[in-house]
């Protein structure tokens, strides 16, 4: 692991911060050493979530509806091995929080975010994982999630500028 002129600690802070932007907005532009470290870290959390995301357990519970009737409702809960990850992803990753969309009115944006209480986590598990499970499926690969493209050198200390971009 490179250890980019910072003790472990602001070094670790660092990249997951980076690893977390990336996951959020699917891009990011920083320097090639800090890139390269990003894509490692981005690529076993993407791998963590692939690998768990379909294990999913139906509960079925008795719920009292507004008329004070017990009802029967399924729902659908984490098994073990999701829970574990997405419980280490939480440990890991930065929250993120949704934003507010152009010309989204207050209480739109309250109905979509109710439900969602950790949204990069979300994202990383309802959008990231099934569609890089059907990748891997289809050309029968693992990994390669990311991909570093390079820009010119940064003005005042001629550091190799990149920008690192989930596929």
């Amino acid at each position: 692991m490179r250890k980019l002129g910072r003790p472990t600690d602001q070094r670790m802070a660092m990249l997951r911060n980076q690893v977390s932007e990336l996951l959020w907005y699917g891009q990011i532009e920083t320097t090639l050493d800090r890139a390269k470290e990003v894509r490692a870290l981005a690529e076993k959390y993407i791998t963590l979530a692939i690998r768990t995301y379909q294990d999913e357990v139906k509960v079925t519970k008795t719920v009292t509806d507004a008329k004070g009737n017990k009802v029967a409702k399924e729902f659908t809960n984490d098994g073990v091995k999701k829970l574990a990850a997405r419980r280490r992803l939480m440990a890991e990753l930065r929250d993120l929080q949704s934003q507010r969309e152009p010309k989204e009115n207050k209480n739109a944006y309250i109905a979509r975010i109710k439900d969602v209480k950790h949204p990069l986590i979300e994202k990383i598990f309802r959008e990231y994982a099934p569609k890089y499970d059907a990748r891997a499926n289809e050309l029968g690969q693992g990994g390669g999630y990311t991909r570093i493209l390079k820009l010119d050198l940064r003005r005042g200390d001629a550091a190799q500028r990149v920008i690192v971009k989930l596929i």
